[in-house]
Order: structure tokens, then sequence, then C-alpha cells
């Protein structure tokens, strides 16, 4: 079976760690090829390394261009896929149309959020997807996204329900898994002591991550004598950001908090945290880090976004949104537990939960699944 991808961009982001991770484990048994509306970012040459052929149309972020949509066009029909799937409302668009045009009829949306209001989507954001919710009875053979919550926003906005098809996030368990050594490595690094609890948020940062309800929070737990230190990984999560340096200078955690801007060894920093954090405040449909840190037998507290609390189900701690009193609260459950003996248990319990229902391969499999369907 030949897929081809069409998808807004390459950059690191959710929908494009996701469509990464699902070529590179189903290239032995589907011929991928990969097109981006902008440019090819960081996937592109990473996906180029595993022998997938990658296209980058350059269309201006935000916009559709005539030319562009030619040339995507030209790029469908000289790949023959048997299906097209398309990831994020602009790349569903104009992905699906050209894949018409071009005589592909097998064409499967991708959806990625679960927030749509004015302050925290774009104007093209909100318009594409209304106009997608128009033709979503006739132009995708199925509407592929992987969270409920997600489903539900989008039926309400239109959508055809009947299309939807929920696929959770799978993830790589042999990359991310427990790794006690890492840990120790790290944790040393930084310069922790091995009996001061340690968060971890990776996050970049991003309006809808909402850092400054997590400083809120961790504010409230120092006042109450609480000793942590907090990592925070993930695009411009370092000193050179002055907004941050500023936000995190007013909070008088400075000694408590360390940068680390992005990183390649995510499974190492989640194996080196006690706890990860997710604060998000809306946008998110499956939160992937989350996932990852209970792969690496790291429990979470999770604000009540997306699915946040279907993926850490008894395992976590969930708090509502914009709510650092909640959050911290949760924060505070989840220290003494992680102190104890049930410590181990909460672990296996997290890297189980992982197993049982998020590997990779289950996502593989329902994909290549949904796309030999709607070819037949």
């Amino acid at each position: 079976m030949k897929v081809l991808h069409v998808i807004t961009g390459l950059n690191q982001g959710g929908a494009e760690t996701v469509l990464y991770r699902l070529v590179a484990a189903s290239c032995s048994e589907v011929k991928h090829v990969v097109v981006s509306l902008t440019d090819e970012g960081v996937y592109g040459p990473r996906l180029r390394d595993l022998g997938i052929g990658v296209h980058a149309v350059g269309i201006p972020r935000g916009r559709i261009t005539l030319k562009g949509l030619s040339r995507l066009r030209r790029l469908i029909v000289a790949a023959k896929p048997d299906a097209v799937q398309t990831w994020m409302y602009h790349a569903d668009l104009a992905g699906g149309l050209m894949a018409r045009l071009g005589g592909v009829r097998a064409v499967c949306w991708g959806i990625r959020n679960s927030n749509l209001s004015p302050e925290t989507s774009s104007r093209s954001a909100r318009l594409t997807a209304r106009l997608c919710a128009r033709l979503s009875g006739w132009l995708p053979s199925a509407i592929v996204t992987c969270s409920e919550k997600a489903a539900l926003v989008h039926q309400a906005l239109g959508y055809q329900p009947s299309k939807f098809v929920i696929i959770p996030n799978g993830y790589d368990l042999s990359r991310f898994s427990p790794q006690p050594r890492s840990s120790n490595a790290l944790r040393s690094e930084w310069g922790v002591a091995s009996d001061v609890p340690v968060l971890g948020t990776v996050a970049r940062w991003d309006p809808q991550k909402d850092h400054a309800t997590l400083l809120a929070a961790l504010v409230l737990l120092a006042k109450r004598g609480h000793d942590f230190w907090c990592v925070w990984a993930g695009s411009e999560m370092e000193p050179s950001n002055g907004a941050l340096q500023r936000l995190i200078a007013e909070s008088g955690l400075e000694d408590r908090i360390v940068l680390l801007g992005p990183r390649d060894d995510i499974p190492d920093v989640m194996n080196a945290i006690d706890l990860h954090v997710l604060s998000s405040s809306y946008g998110e449909a499956f939160p992937n880090v989350v996932a990852e840190a209970m792969a690496c037998g790291t429990p979470c507290a999770v604000t009540d976004v997306g699915d946040a609390a279907l993926i850490v189900g008894a395992t976590g701690w969930v708090s509502p949104p914009s709510d650092p009193c909640s959050l911290s609260r949760s924060i505070e459950l989840a220290l003494p537990a992680l102190q104890s003996p049930q410590r181990e248990a909460i672990s296996r319990a997290c890297r189980q939960r992982m197993v049982d229902s998020f590997g990779i391969d289950r996502m593989a499999a329902a994909y290549q699944d949904i796309w030999a369907r709607c070819s037949a």
C-alpha cells in the first residue's frame, strides 16, 4: 500500500511527532510519501533518513495559494497513492481537495486540536475548520482524531459524526522506558541532591502551555514549606527568553528552577524527574508528554485538558485548568506518595497503562486498517 501524507509543516509539534513515529513504525509494510505545505522543518531530514520521499510545497504559513495547490495536486498525481492522509485543518482542506481532483477518493483527514475559541486559535484556523465542517459529509472517507474530546468538539462544530475514527497516539515503548541510570546522571548534572523531589515539565514556550499557572502553583508549594526542584524543557525554555526569565524572577524561585531548553534526550529527562506536570489551559487533544512520562514510569499531575485525564487514569492527579491552587494541591498530594514505598507500584502502574493501551504498534495497525478500508 502507498500512502501520501499532507501536513501543514514539519517543525517540532505534536502532529509532526506522531506522523514521524507512525511512518517509522510502518515503513516496512507501507510505502510513505510526505508532503509539507510549508517547509521541511526538523522532521524532513529525519524522514529522509528513513528512506521516505519528502516534498515541501513552500506555501506561506496560514495561507493557501493557487500556485501551491497546483504543485500539491501534481505531487499527488505523480505519487499515485492508494490513500491520502492529511494532518491539521489547512492540510485537511488543501490535501483533501487536491487528492479528489487528482483522482484519489480514499482521503483520511486528521484532527489534532480540541479547542477553536477566538482567544486560542487563529482566524485562519477557525475559518478553515468551519469550511471543513461543511465539506466533511462528502470529501473525506474518514476523519481520524487522537482524542475523544477533539471528536466531540468538532462534531458540535458540524463535522459529520459517522466519519470519525479515534486512534490514540502510540509510543515507542523501547525508547520511552524506565532507565534508572540515566536518572542519576542527569540529576548529578543539574546538581540536585538525591533526596530532593524533582518536578518537571516538557512544553514549548506557548500561552496554551500556561507556564504562569505552573509557576504560581510552585510559589504556593514553596510558601507551604515544600522542598523541590523543577526542570523546564522545550523550545525557548532557556535563559535567553527574557519574558520567561522575568516571570521566574517575579516568583522568587530562581534557585529552584532549571531551564533546559529544547532536548533530544526526552526519555532521559522523564526518567530523571519524580513527577511530570502538565499545566496547559487549552488546546491539547492528546498530550504526548504525559504518555511519554508514564511510559518511563514517571507519574503525572495534569490539568483536565483534552484527553489528559483519560491518559493518566487512576495513576495520576488531575486538576482544573488555569487554577494554580488546585494544581498545587495535586502536586502536594503526589509528593508524599512519590517519597514512600508506594512509588514503585505507582511507577509500574504508569508503565503498564502505556503497554496495555498506547504502544506504537497498536497505533500503526489502526492507521493501516483505516487506510485499507478507505482505499477498498
